[in-house]
Order: C-alpha cells, then structure tokens, then sequence
C-alpha cells in the first residue's frame, strides 16, 4: 500500500510554490501521515525561504481542508513535519547551507517539479530553469549524499511534460526521448550555450545609443514630465523589457524550429536529456502530466492556483474578447486534473525506480478519455449561455459562435484591431482634455492590452489546440492496476474516471469565473463599488497627511490664464487683443515646454512678471482670487481640503503658482509650498527667490515636510491630475488622480489607483478669454502708461 511504502521516510519537493507543487505537499502532508515533507524554496528579495512557504504555500486555501481535519494541531503537525531549505534550482549546486544539504542527503524521493512553466519565459531564463535544473538537483544529491556519507540512493522523480514530444501526430509513447521514433537530435550543451550568448548579445545592443535614445522617448511618451528618476526608471524598464522579448521571440524560433510548440516543451525535452547525460548514480523517474488543470475533488473540485493555460482564453471567451479561437474541431485536447497528477507521483514514489534504468509514466487524457475540441467549445459556449459574465452597465455578455480559423487568420483580425486600437489611443492622449474624458485614454489602452493579450494567447497556445499527438498511458495504467482496491480509492489516477462534461461544466467553469474576479451578477452592484472603497479609504481618520495640487486639480485654471487676467486688468480693447494675440500664437510652444519639464516652464514664462509693480500686483490677485479662481474652482475639492482638516489630517498645498497669487486662498490649508519672486524697488524681478517644487522635488518636499512633523508618507493622501505629478503620487500611500489628463489616466487604471472627477458649478461666468474686467477709474488716472510691457 501507498500509505505503508512512504512511512517514516523524506520526500523532497521542488517548486513547492507552484500549483502542482503546492497540491503535491498538500497531499502528503494529508494522506501520507507518517512521512516527512522537505521542500526547497528560492528565498525572496524581501523574505526568507520560511517566510515565503508560511505565505506562499501554508496558507493557500489548497490547505484549507487539512486545517479543518487537523484544527488546533495544524500548526504543530506541520512543524514536526514539514521542513523547508533555502535554495535555487538556477544555481549550481542549489545554493544549500551545509545544514539544507544535509536535510537533502536525507531524503528518499526529491520529486523535482521546479520549472519555468511560461509558455512564454525568455529563453535563457528557461534553460537555466528548465534544462538544467533536474541536472543540477542530480548533482546536489550526489554531492550531498558524499559529503554526508550517506549510503542509500535518492530516488529523483523529474516532473516533465508530455509535449516533450513535440508537435508531432500519432502515438507518443511512453519511453526515453532517445529511444522514441523521430526524436530530434539536439546537443543540449551548444544550446545552453547559444542561450546565454543571445542574452549578452542582446544586452549588449540595447545599450547602444540609438536604443537608448529610443528607450528615453518611450519613457517620456508614456510619462511626460514625471521627473527624472521616474523617467531614467522607466527608460531603463524599457530596456529589459526590450531584451526579455528578445529572448521570448528567440526561444519561440529555436523551438519551433525544432518541432516544438515553444520553448517550455523545447527546454524541457533538452533537460529530460541532459539529467539522463548527467544523472550519475541517481535513479531517475520522469512524469509527463499533459496540460494541468483544476481537481476534480482533492482537496477539493475546482481546487486552482493562478491562471492555467486554458483560463485566460476561457474568459477572454465569456468577456466577448476572443471570438474566434484557432484548433481542429476533431482534435483532442489533452488536459488533466491536477490531483490526478499529485496521485500518480505519489504512486510512483511509493513503488521506487525501475531497477532496469530510468522509467517513464505520462499523466495524460487523449488516448484513455479523449476530450474532443468541438466539445469542450459547445460545454463552455452552453455554459457561458446560462451563467454569463456582466459588463461594467450590469448587463449580461452574449457570447459569440467560436469558429474554428486556421491561426493565420485569427492573428490577422487580432493584429488589425491591436493597431487601430494603438492610433486611437495615441491621439487621444496628443489632445487637451481632462477628467471623464480622459478616462477614454484608460478604456482604448485597457482594450489594445485585452486585444495584445488575445494575440498572444493565440501565438502561445495555438499549438496546442491544434495538436494530433497520442499520449499512450500504458505505463500508467499498468501502475493504476497494481494498486490495490484501497489505493486504487484514495490516490487514482485513471484518467477514464473524468466524466469531461460534469467536470468541464460542474466543477472547472465555476471555478475559473470566481477564481477570476470578474462580474457575475446583474444590475446595480450591491455593497461598495471600489471607488466608494477607495475613498473610505483615503478618508480614513487613521490617515495623517493630505496633500493637493492646486492647478486643474482644485480649480480650472492655470498659471497662464492667472497671468492673462492679471496682464488685462487695466488695459483697453486693442491692448488685450493685443495679448490675447500673443498668447494664443504662444500657446503650442508653451504646452510643448510644459510637456516637457514643468520648471523650465515656470522659469520661462515668470519672465515676464518682470518689472511688474508687487503691490499692485497684490492687490489684484485678491480680485482673480473672487472672480476667476473661485468662480472656478471645484466645489468638490474645497471640500474635500475642508474634510481632511475636520477628521485631524494636516494638509499641505503644493503649487507651481506663485505666493502673491494664492495668498487669498491659503488660509484653507496648514501650510503652502509655492513660488516666490525677488523684488526690488516694489518691482517684481521676474526671478523666483524660492523654486516652485516640481516633479521629484514635489516628492521629496513632501517627505521633508512629513518627517518635520512626525508623519507617516505611508499614511499621506496626494491629489494631482498630471503625469507631471507621478512622484508625488507614488510617494504617498494614497494616491488619488483627480481630473486626469490622458497619460495619468492610463496610469491610474494600470496601478489601481483611486481616481475622481470633480466639475465646476453650474451656472457663473464663462468667458471665452480669462481677461481681468476693465477698470476705468484706473486707466482714466494716466497710471496704464506706467505698466511694464510685459504686462501690457
């Protein structure tokens, strides 16, 4: 018996984090209870290999019905039980501690299901995961077995994948790659090789200065004038994204032209050879599963971690994205539950190597209990039909007849619609516009990656729908039969026991749509919308810093319009034509300087305060105050300001405008930070004594001004509607775009921030031009002729 074979001895997993090894421990821990569990776990930057199995593995729900069967004990059992080493499959000798190298040498069975599992992962990422890390596992249990002195041998279960076969058709059968027909013939050791020499060649290119110069604009485009370091940042992030899909269409061509689907099968294959090149006198099993899916009961049905191969098309599908789907109607598509899986390595550990020499056993569906294409579509098409998912109105998607299309044709339709999809966004964020308009910015970029994401599923898996190979399972089967009737309950694995339409619609569908989050009900929502959420949440008593934007955030108006009001105020008709000529002709130069670094900007157009007379200018500005700021300022965000004061939060204002403008509005916060100009003779200079904070520098003012009065950035709230304004909003914890301008409303929606849109009262004065009224009294006292030009 299974239970009988593994007591009292070490099973070792690797990739105890991914689904089928977090299902694998899950079981043993269950249902073999006198064995131990070592798993090895790649420590993370910010937590320990411990840190991440309490997190990452214990308290998965997978767990959650051994915590209910053990209560109180739960914890106690899994510490006598469980033991977790610190290494990394990608590093030679695994990185061990000698103490970690000595719980290895102790086990009986290490079952390696450690991979990279993208279908898409770079190509040098996935060698050195998938290829040589059963080779490396090997040779870490020798080692450690020597310098141990232990004399038993460790059988090694190397968890591969059917598809190791390639896109070949017919019978795959159980047995070495070397000994199967039409192998392809690949020295392992040159491709490893190849690998790393593509990932320095392409580094290397993208530092020429052509990209670099390349990467910066990209930067910019998507951030505008977010500050340097966020930019040099996003520059360099554009780098090695640009290498890493270097290495993804390079892995993709190597294994296609190999006759593999992509890399994940190519590497693995190469690895299935060099273990056997590499092995040593480590006995070795490997296990095939085909495409792993949800369980069909254990721990539970439906039981899933993150997103398979076949869930983001399954809702890309229900969301009326994916219309068509390349495959062969008649074509099997092999997938199997995940517990199945589990249950055959168990078996395999408890019945030991073959003594003849490595052994095979594919876990795999297609040649016992075929799961044809044409019926997986009409299950899920009914399916979706009786349990659609909702828009965003609540109102339930229909979905779409899936034809059958060759994948050429699908990737053409995917690819038209990406692109112009791509020109609309573009212009639509080149235009002036904020607020509930700009959010059309956010909805074309959310539908080109929706459609970007579709292309790819259909590049990455299309392969694999269209597959004709015959994964033979005799093997397995002969293994199932010498089970015992008690075994044969507790751990099959014979896949004739899916029932395809009761798991596909009764246990898989459900679980894939809760699993994914997305809307199932109809009509208005019940409870809190996520922007009600996130505003309890910026408004919680618990925050202690609010800081505002002032410009298009709490008023509509800018520094320009503030100037020509202020520059109109005491001239007649031709005069203020006269500015609105220049400032008009001005305009596409100013917005451009803007765009591109909001201090230059002010620096540039403060100029012309020069000469100006302070005390009038002091003055006046409590008029622009009445009648142009106020008039358009958003009731909303006064507010709002108003509101944080009353539940104890400090408040900060932030503004490029200069300190005589705002002054009649700065007694509605505790402090402002703003610009100041230098004065001489009562005359403006046109010079700022104090710099107006922008891009980082906003960030790091406010950090300053926080730790001056002891408060937590981590508990700031920040308004802003700029990507200008990105450091400040990534500075606090809180971040809120309000009336975003197109570019940080993309952001916005990428991030999950919160984001509001406040509008001016209905009603008032709309001038076309923010022109100063006329003042006659003072024009008619000869005091017009004594203006600067400047301001004339």
């Amino acid at each position: 018996m299974i239970v009988q074979a593994l007591a009292g001895r070490r099973v070792a997993v690797t990739g105890a984090t991914g689904f089928l090894g977090t299902a694998l421990v899950e079981r043993l821990l269950r249902s073999v209870p006198d064995c131990e569990v070592a798993v090895l776990v790649r420590p993370g930057r910010r937590a320990s290999a411990s840190e991440r199995t309490r997190r990452e593995i214990l308290r998965n729900d997978c767990f959650d019905r051994l915590r209910r069967e053990l209560g109180d004990a739960f914890d106690t059992e899994v510490e006598r039980r469980l033991a977790v080493m610190s290494g990394d499959v990608g590093t030679d000798g695994l990185g061990l501690s000698d103490a970690d190298a000595a719980v290895l040498a102790g086990c009986d069975v290490v079952v390696h299901s450690a991979a990279s599992v993208s279908f898409d992962a770079p190509l040098d990422a996935a060698v050195e995961v998938n290829l040589l890390g059963p080779s490396r596992v090997a040779a870490a249990l020798e080692s450690a077995r020597a310098t141990h002195e232990k004399p038993h041998t460790t059988h090694l279960i190397a968890v591969s994948t059917a598809y190791v076969a390639g896109t070949r058709r017919g019978d795959a059968p159980e047995a070495l790659l070397p000994e199967t027909p039409f192998a392809t013939e690949v020295d392992w050791r040159g491709e490893v090789e190849a690998a790393r020499r593509a990932r320095a060649n392409l580094d290397a290119d993208s530092r020429s200065p052509d990209h670099l110069a390349g990467f910066a604009k990209a930067a910019h485009a998507e951030l505008g004038a977010a500050g340097v370091p966020l930019l040099a940042a996003r520059a360099e992030r554009e780098r090695t994204d640009w290498v890493r899909q270097g290495l993804v269409e390079a892995g993709r061509a190597r294994a296609t032209s190999l006759g593999w689907p992509d890399a994940y099968a190519y590497t693995k294959a190469l690895g299935e050879r060099a273990l056997l090149d590499n092995r040593g006198s480590v006995p070795v099993s490997f296990v095939r599963p085909s495409i792993i899916e949800s369980s069909l009961s254990q721990p539970r049905p439906g039981w899933i971690r993150g997103f398979r191969m076949a869930e983001p098309i399954l809702i890309s599908y229900a969301k009326g994205l994916l219309t068509q789907f390349p495959g062969v109607p008649e074509g099997v598509l092999d997938v199997i539950p995940v517990d199945l899986v589990v249950a055959a390595i168990i078996a395999v550990a408890a019945k030991g190597p073959d003594p003849a020499g490595p052994s095979v056993y594919q876990v795999a569906s297609g040649s016992r209990n075929p799961l044809r294409y044409d019926q997986l579509v009409d299950l899920v098409q009914s399916w979706f039909g009786e349990h659609p998912l909702f828009d965003t109105l609540g109102q339930p998607i229909a979905v779409p007849d899936w034809s059958f299309p060759r994948r050429g044709a699908v990737q053409r339709q995917l690819t038209r619609a990406t692109k112009g999809l791509g020109a609309a966004e573009r212009f639509v964020v080149a235009l002036p516009i904020r607020g509930p308009m700009a959010q059309l910015s956010a909805r074309l970029e959310e539908r080109r990656t929706e459609g970007e994401r579709a292309l790819d599923y259909v590049k990455l898996y299309g392969s694999y729908a269209e597959t004709e190979a015959s994964f033979r399972v005799d093997r397995l089967l002969a293994l199932h039969d010498s089970l015992d009737e008690v075994d044969r309950v507790s751990f099959g694995f014979d896949p004739a026991q899916v029932d395809w339409p009761a798991y596909v619609q009764g246990v898989h569908l459900p679980s894939v749509v809760a699993h994914a989050r997305v809307r199932t009900t109809g009509g208005p929502r019940t409870g809190l919308t996520r922007e009600q959420r996130g505003l309890r949440a910026v408004l919680s008593p618990e925050r202690h810093l609010a800081v505002f934007d002032l410009e298009n955030t709490l008023i509509a108006s800018n520094v320009v319009e503030s100037f020509a009001w202020l520059a109109t105020r005491h001239l007649g008709p031709a005069e203020r034509a006269k500015v609105a000529v220049r400032l008009i002709g001005q305009a596409p130069s100013l917005l451009a300087l803007d765009r591109r670094d909001r201090g230059d900007f002010l620096r540039f157009f403060y100029r012309r305060y020069e000469g100006a007379p302070a005390t009038q200018l002091r003055r006046d500005a409590w008029e622009l105050t009445s009648s142009l700021m106020l008039v358009r300022a958003f009731p909303s965000g006064i507010a709002r300001v108003r509101r944080h004061r009353a539940l104890g939060h400090r408040t900060l204002l932030i503004t490029g405008a200069l300190d005589f403008l705002i002054a009649p509005m700065a007694p509605l916060f505790d402090d402002v930070l703003c610009a100041r100009m230098g004065e001489v003779d009562g005359l403006l200079t046109g010079e700022m004594v104090e710099v107006a904070p922008t891009g980082e520098a906003r960030a790091l003012a406010m950090a300053d001004y926080a730790a001056a009065h002891g408060l937590l950035m981590a508990e700031a709230v920040a308004y802003a509607d700029s990507a200008s304004d990105l450091p400040m909003l990534e500075a606090v914890g809180f971040p809120v775009a309000v009336n975003s301008e197109p570019k940080l409303a993309t952001i916005a929606r990428k991030r999950g921030w919160h984001t509001e849109a406040w509008s001016r009262s209905p009603g008032g004065p709309r001038p076309l031009l923010p022109f100063g009224p006329m003042d006659e009294s003072f024009r008619q006292r000869g005091i017009l002729a004594a203006l600067p030009g400047r301001l004339r």
